[in-house]
């Protein structure tokens, strides 16, 4: 191939697929924030804000006085209480390719899961970690409370 034909090529590839350029979306966003709490997001930490985007990988931390309240996509809704940190792992809601993914790590404190669309449309595809344990969810609202 020539120089110009490779060029041709990477111009070809980047125009037909506009996704290759683009930010993930997010896997949700805060709704509630009270007191310290943070989204720790490629390394940075931010102070958490309602409205703030919560991306697959992200992990979240409270202190002592902390509270968050997230809502994903699929409507699943997080409520982390004080001292907590969690990582959402995985996330992939895709329904037009029957695509779904869900691991949450609670590595420390308190955690109220109330199932979205995900568990309901694949039940096997929800995983809740903690330090001792993994979970499997069957569409259903409980709590985890890990590492205190």
């Amino acid at each position: 191939m020539t120089g110009r034909s490779i060029v041709a090529l990477l111009v070809a590839l980047l125009t037909a697929s506009p996704a290759l350029g683009q930010s993930p979306a997010p896997a949700g966003r805060i709704k509630l924030v009270g007191g310290m709490a943070f989204v720790v997001h490629e390394g940075q930490r931010i102070p958490a804000a309602v409205g703030t985007p919560v991306y697959e990988q992200d992990s979240l931390a409270t202190g002592a006085d902390g509270r968050v309240g997230i809502t994903l996509r699929d409507d699943t809704r997080l409520s982390i209480g004080p001292q907590t940190t969690i990582e959402i792992s995985r996330f992939v809601y895709a329904q037009s390719d029957s695509q779904f993914a869900f691991v949450l790590k609670v590595v420390q404190g308190v955690v109220a899961y109330v199932s979205g669309h995900i568990a309901k449309l694949s039940p096997d595809a929800v995983r809740l970690e903690t330090p001792s344990a993994i979970i499997g969810v069957r569409g259903t609202r409980l709590v985890i409370e890990a590492g205190r």
